[in-house]
Formats: structure tokens, sequence, C-alpha cells
């Protein structure tokens, strides 16, 4: 059994009383107390059926809804479709677009340029539609500075409006202002919510600034980006929950000795989470690299010896990789090992199993081992090219041209199969590699292209000798 009661409800923060007031206690909103009637249960006797029966301490208060629940069928999809904003890799990552009302939560190191990329998103977000505004709230810099970042970018266009504040409330009215359709805010570190206790980029502070950024795009439609810093090792700062909130998490990552940066999805309810896109980062501005495998591989006209060509799988984007090696005899007790962009673990384990199974002997040689381009790669996708490239160094013996390496070399020596290698063939075909040595497999395999499969290391490395064709 249960009975109607009425209560009053606070429809900007949805703080519920028992009797009307003018002023809500929680947000302070005056006149936005409405009536919301509730079933509160009545306390039955032991095995009776109804709401409370027989735990009248667990009976929880029922409140009518303000609006009843709609069928799946009769929810509209149309709302929720993405739109582009311009920026095909940044398209790519948040899986077609910026959904009306989402919140993006983009997080990266100092300097990497997220301030530039999300400018150029504003740019060309206006650009696309007369019904597009954008308003990009900074908090860090000054008008000044932003307006001279996009004059050297290009950035600067009439339906792009810019307000340097930190308190909510403010931005707030700016949105009521402007009426924008996207909003950025830079960064959510630097807002400040004057009712809300704590210091500025404290715990409290962000995740109360967020939920109201949150529940603001959720009502109005406006799709907001935030930008946000991270720690010593990596992850957003502020509390865990602060990704919990947001539609969408993404990663700029970059070296400050190299233009590429990428975009990793952490996160994402309207698309892939593993989604990567990569930027060149110029005087310029930022710009997107649709066919970022030529960065990562050095062109020449004759074959060098220890270079091997491979291809990895970031997120499900395929890249092509080369990697070195470069072998010297020394007179040193323990010679050195120098690793840039691999694994330091697994290039010793390689150099290991190319000893113990292959015969190889390195125990009185240094061994120099890196990418081209900057690449980072960890994934044993990689470890058949780092032998064939380091067999290739010892021999001094260049590798034949057009091959690309795919395998994971276990410690008995044996080459195993590794994820997608239907798409890494497809890829290498395209960029116009016509061999490959693989471990036995079934994926197909792209017209023009030659596949060797080797069911161990030293079948692999027969090859190293051999020339393609």
């Amino acid at each position: 059994m249960a009975k109607l009661k009425s209560n009053y409800r606070c429809s900007a923060c949805q703080h519920t009383v028992a009797k009307w007031v003018g002023r809500c206690p929680e947000c302070g909103s005056w006149g936005s107390m409405d009536e919301a009637p509730i079933l509160v249960p009545v306390a039955s006797r032991p095995g009776a059926s109804g709401l409370g029966a027989g735990n009248t301490r667990s009976a929880t208060a029922a409140m009518i809804p303000t609006s009843p629940a709609t069928a799946l069928t009769e929810v509209s999809s149309t709302t929720s479709q993405a739109n582009t904003t311009g920026i095909p890799e940044f398209d790519r990552v948040l899986g077609g677009g910026l959904v009306p009302g989402s919140v993006v939560l983009l997080a990266g190191e100092p300097g990497v340029g997220k301030s530039t990329l999300l400018l150029e998103v504003v740019h060309r977000w206006a650009r696309t539609g007369e019904d597009r505004r954008a308003l990009y709230v900074t908090g860090e810099e000054s008008a000044g500075q932003v307006r001279l970042r996009a004059d050297r970018t290009g950035a600067v266009h009439e339906r792009v409006f810019l307000a340097a504040e930190s308190d909510l409330a403010t931005v707030f009215g700016h949105v009521e202002q402007v009426k924008p359709s996207l909003l950025i805010v830079d960064s959510v570190q630097t807002m400040l919510a004057a009712d809300v206790d704590g210091v500025i980029g404290g715990v409290t502070q962000v995740r109360a600034i967020t939920s109201a950024l949150t529940s603001l795009a959720k009502t109005t439609g406006v799709a907001v980006l935030l930008i946000g810093h991270v720690t010593k090792d990596g992850a957003v700062a502020g509390p865990r929950s602060l990704e919990h909130l947001v539609d969408v998490v993404l990663h700029f990552e970059g070296d400050k000795h190299s233009t590429l940066r990428m975009i990793r999805g952490v996160k994402n309810r309207f698309g892939a989470s593993d989604e990567v896109g990569c930027f060149e980062l110029r005087d310029t501005g930022i710009e997107g690299i649709s066919d970022p495998s030529g960065l990562f591989l050095h062109r020449r006209t004759e074959a060098v010896p220890g270079t091997a060509v491979t291809v990895t799988m970031d997120g499900k984007r395929p890249l092509l990789a080369e990697l070195q090696a470069l072998v010297v005899d020394t007179q040193m007790p323990s010679p050195r090992r120098a690793v840039s962009g691999l694994d330091g673990a697994r290039v010793a384990m390689i150099l290991a199993v190319l000893e113990r199974r292959c015969g190889i002997k390195m125990a009185r040689s240094e061994v120099y081992a890196a990418t081209v381009g900057g690449m980072r790669t960890s994934e044993p996708a990689a470890d058949l090219a780092l032998a064939a490239a380091v067999a290739s160094a010892v021999t001094d013996t260049p590798l034949p041209p057009g091959v690309v390496y795919l395998g994971e070399v276990g410690l008995a020596g044996e080459v195993r199969r590794v994820s997608g290698l239907g798409r890494r063939l497809a890829e290498a075909a395209r960029l116009g590699f016509t061999h490959a040595i693989t471990p036995e497999h079934d994926d197909s395999v792209p017209s023009g292209m030659t596949v060797r499969t080797a069911t161990n290391l030293g079948e692999a490395l027969n090859y190293v000798t051999m020339r393609a064709g």
C-alpha cells in the first residue's frame, strides 16, 4: 500500500524538500520549487504483499516521474547524430564528430598543443555553417594572447566568441548571451564555482564544475569540450569520477623533440574507444595527417644493413614502422644495450633468443636498437622485424627491399600469430611493399603481394640473405 504525498523539487538542481520555500536551500535559486507528488509506502503486516511488505525499514519513497518512461522504439535516434568538426582526424577519434549535448574531456601535458588544436576546432566549426556559433572560454590566458595565436594560425572568425573568464556563473551568463552550439573551456582546473568549497583546481571544485557543465550540455544541447591537465604519470588530474561524468575522454600526446601529435581515445560513448588521430604541429598551426605511415619510414636509394620494416596496430589503425639495429664489437666486460622507442625488456629477450636458438653470438657486442621518426611501439608484432634487423646488422647484410616482417617471437624461438594480420598486410601493400614474412595464418593476402610463412625464427632468418622475387 502507498499513499500520495506532496513534496517540492527545485527545477534547477532537483533538490527536494518537504515544504515549499521561496529559495532553494541547495543551489540558492529563487522561485524554482515546484510541487512533486511522491508515493510513500505504508507499513503493512508481515507476509502482506505490496511495497514494503514484511520489512518497513527498507521501504523507499517512490516519486511520481514528471514524464513517463518511453518505449525504446519510440525514442528518436536523430538527436544523437554526430556533427562533423571539419577536422577528419579529430572526427575519427570522436566517432564521426561532436554529438549535441555531449561532454568531451581532452587531457594532455603542458605545451603539447591542446589550446592550438581546439582553437582550430572552433574555427572550423564556425566556418562550416551559418547557424554554428562557438564560445571559447579561457581561464589561463588573456583574450589578447588567444587572439595572437588565432592570428598566427589563421583561426579568426566572426562567429567565434572569446571570453577570458574563470567564474563558472559568469561563464553560464556568456552561454545565455551568445547561445553557442559549441563551448570550449580551457581549462576545467582553472574554473571557480563561488558557491562550492575548496580551492581552484581542487577535487571538490573540479567535480562540481564538471557536473554543472555536464548538466548544461544535457539540458541545452550544447556540445562542451573541456581541456584537462595531467599528472606526472600521465593520468587526468582531479578525481577519478571526472572521467565517469563526461561522455568522451581523449589523451593528447606528443614528444617535445618531434612535431608529431597523437590523440588517443580512452572512453567514448558514441564510438570506438581505441581510435587514434595523428596531427603535425607547425608554426602555422596544427594539421591532421591522414596517412602518417610515411613519417615513420625513411626512403633510401640503397639498402642498408640493420633495417627492417613492420606494421604496428595503434588502436584500429595500422602504421608502418621502421626498426633499426646497430651491432658493434667491444672489449668491455658488460656490453651496452641502448634502446629508443622500443621496450628494453623485449629487446633483451629477442637478443637472448637469437643467441640461444639461432647461434648468433652477441655477448661481446654492443647493441643499439631504435625506431625511426619518433614512433614508440611495444607490441609483440614487431619482434620478428627486430630480430631480422639485428641479424642483418650482425652479418652486415642488407635485408631484401620491399619486405615487411610480422610476427611475435617466443622464448623457444617459435614465430606466433598476431592480431589483425590481414589489415597489416593490406596497409603494407597500399604503400608499395610486395613481400612479407609472417607466421602461418589463414588471413586474406592482398593481390600482388607474396607472403612467405615461417614457423620458427631460424626459418624466418633464412630469408635475410635472400633477395625478394
